[in-house]
């Protein structure tokens, strides 16, 4: 066993997949099985494994003598990372091509492990875990590959129909015969065996597979997105149809950012546009939802006993940040119970997701302590706004990164006006509130624990709401804390005042 750096956590074992696809085969090795599971390495080859397969039956020649020189190198990649166990799926091609048992067993012999030849319900299962193990989810969700299409609708937990359907890109390009226009119509006549998609109508549309993340990618760039995160992007019906028609023309040259996308991808491109063109109209979904997981996350989803698949993603990553980087994780803990009760004695009412929302804010405020104290802000907001968080759609990343920025920088600072743009104007007020809290508290507790759990708040009449700290604990009592209260005081609107059990008070408004 490699030893891990304190930088890791020390309860994983890594593991790593294998996924071969019909366009894609990519190697992933991961922390370990967890509910938010963490990368340590990703790399991917652009086989072409199901290139032809509709003309000739049969895998690629030399996408099967490519692939088979990078197994020994996933393989040898998965053991210098000390992945205890491989895990290989595939997909579409390896299942359907006439060579496709020899292609396996020579991989087996490369790979020196059992291979997983997922059928078409299979893969469209995983995948549809693996959007639930991302989202809150209620709609369809289409896993679109090199060689088929899984549709599947999911409510919640709850897995519906489902269907595969032979419209992968590689797939369409071939009995296309590279046209568009006939793309569009085999597209249109496959879909009409799509009967599930009629329920989908004014439900969202949750995309998977890498063709319409490359689109995503673009979309953010026509339109200047601030925030280059792919999971949960959305998508306005009016917004996707004007840019999928411009790349359903094959104008993908002249389509802003596609110097970002590679050149084996971007043929592909204008069939992934035809396919989601063809699905909005049939479907008419509500918006179009960027998935980042799909069959690989569905399948180590699948592992987790239940009692870890009901946990929450956000929290849990956040509480492994805390772990990796706050000064005191009890801290942390404390600080979710406290702030619940701070935001009672408030009067302010949390929606399901702002009460996990002000959860992971609180695991995850501390995170910028190592950084130079006039960078901690900036340090924090980056790091938050970026990370691979699952579980929070954007508007909901900006509240927590601006919950970090204005605890330490200030309740009423104006930076990173991107990130403030993607936050509702709630959100934004409350992330105010949540860090003039911070502000105070830590000024009280040294970042240590043992402090909170002994504050309280106390109605004093006429509107006036006093911070009590108890006796033995009256040398805390101080100048710069009932400056910080006066701060809270002006983003709520109410009279507070700084008081010791027995002992003296100042009213801050």
């Amino acid at each position: 066993m490699i030893s891990a750096s304190q930088g890791r956590l020390q309860d994983r074992r890594p593991l790593s997949i294998i996924d071969i696809g019909s366009n894609s085969i990519r190697l992933v090795i991961y922390e370990g099985l967890a509910r938010s599971p963490t990368l340590l390495f990703n790399e991917k080859m652009l086989a072409g494994l199901g290139r032809g397969i509709v003309s000739t039956g049969k895998l690629d020649p030399e996408a099967v003598t490519r692939s088979m020189e990078e197994f020994r190198r996933f393989r040898a990649l998965s053991d210098q990372a000390g992945a205890e166990r491989m895990y290989v799926l595939a997909t579409a091609a390896a299942r359907e091509a006439v060579n496709g048992p020899d292609f396996i067993h020579r991989a087996e012999d490369v790979l020196k492990t059992e291979i997983q030849v997922l059928s078409g319900r299979e893969e469209a299962h995983y995948s549809a875990l693996g959007v639930i193990s991302g989202f809150h989810s209620n709609g369809i969700a289409g896993d679109l590959g090199g060689g088929s299409l899984e549709l599947i609708d999911i409510d919640g937990e709850t897995i519906g129909d489902g269907i595969t359907l032979p419209l992968g890109g590689l797939r369409l390009q071939d009995m296309a015969k590279n046209s568009l226009a006939q793309a569009a119509k085999i597209t249109r006549e496959q879909l009409a065996r799509a009967k599930l998609l009629k329920a989908g109508q004014g439900r969202a549309f949750y995309t998977v597979g890498g063709t319409w993340r490359n689109l995503a990618r673009l979309h953010m760039e026509m339109t200047n997105y601030p925030l280059g995160v792919m999971h949960h992007y959305e998508i306005g019906i009016e917004s996707a149809a004007n840019f999928l028609r411009q790349v359903a023309k094959a104008e993908i040259d002249k389509v802003k950012g596609i110097e970002g996308i590679s050149k084996n991808r971007r043929s592909l491109l204008p069939y992934g546009a035809i396919v989601l063109q063809e699905i909005m109209a049939a479907m008419q979904p509500s918006k179009i939802i960027v998935s980042a997981l799909g069959v690989r996350e569905g399948f180590l989803y699948s592992l987790l006993d239940k009692a870890e698949q009901k946990a929450d993603p956000l929290i849990s990553a956040a509480e492994e940040l805390a772990r990796l980087r706050s000064r005191s994780v009890d801290h942390a803990h404390e600080l979710v119970e406290w702030t619940g009760k701070a935001f009672a004695a408030f009067g302010i009412n949390e929606t399901r997701d702002e009460a996990r929302y002000r959860h992971a804010a609180c695991l995850l405020a501390d995170i910028g302590w190592r950084a130079h104290p006039e960078y901690r802000g900036k340090q924090s907001l980056n790091i938050i706004a970026h990370a691979s968080f699952i579980g929070v759609d954007h508007p909901g990343r900006a509240f927590l990164a601006l919950v970090s920025l204005f605890r330490h920088e200030g309740v009423f600072n104006e930076a990173a006006p991107e990130i403030r743009g993607l936050a509702t104007p709630r959100y934004l007020e409350r992330a105010r509130v949540l860090a003039a809290l911070l502000r105070v508290v830590y000024l009280l507790t040294a970042a240590m624990p043992g402090v909170m759990p002994r504050l309280k708040w106390e109605n004093r009449g006429n509107g006036v709401l006093a911070l009590v700290l108890p006796a033995p604990l009256a040398d805390l009592y101080g100048e710069r804390p009932a400056g910080r209260l006066a701060q809270l005081a002006r983003v709520t609107n109410r009279r507070l005042v700084l008081a010791v059990e027995g002992g003296p008070s100042v009213s801050v408004k």
